[in-house]
């Protein structure tokens, strides 16, 4: 049974974490695993604590909008 652990930045909305359930789930069923098996984790990590290019994200993607 997969388990997929997906990090993504805090605020993330119920919608979004729907569709990468749904879509993480598909990726494995095309693999040939049924979709009872796969697990889905979600993490949520705030934009201060996620590094890019060895700046915090919060200042580097500042401009940039969580789904």
């Amino acid at each position: 049974m997969p388990i997929a652990h997906v990090y993504v930045w805090k605020g993330f909305s119920k919608e979004a974490k729907k569709k990468v359930i749904a879509g993480m789930t598909k990726v494995f069923v095309d693999l040939g695993v049924p979709a009872e098996a796969v697990e889905v984790v979600i993490h949520e990590v705030p934009k201060e604590d996620w590094g890019v290019g060895g700046e915090r994200a919060s200042e580097r993607l500042k401009h940039a909008h969580i789904p």
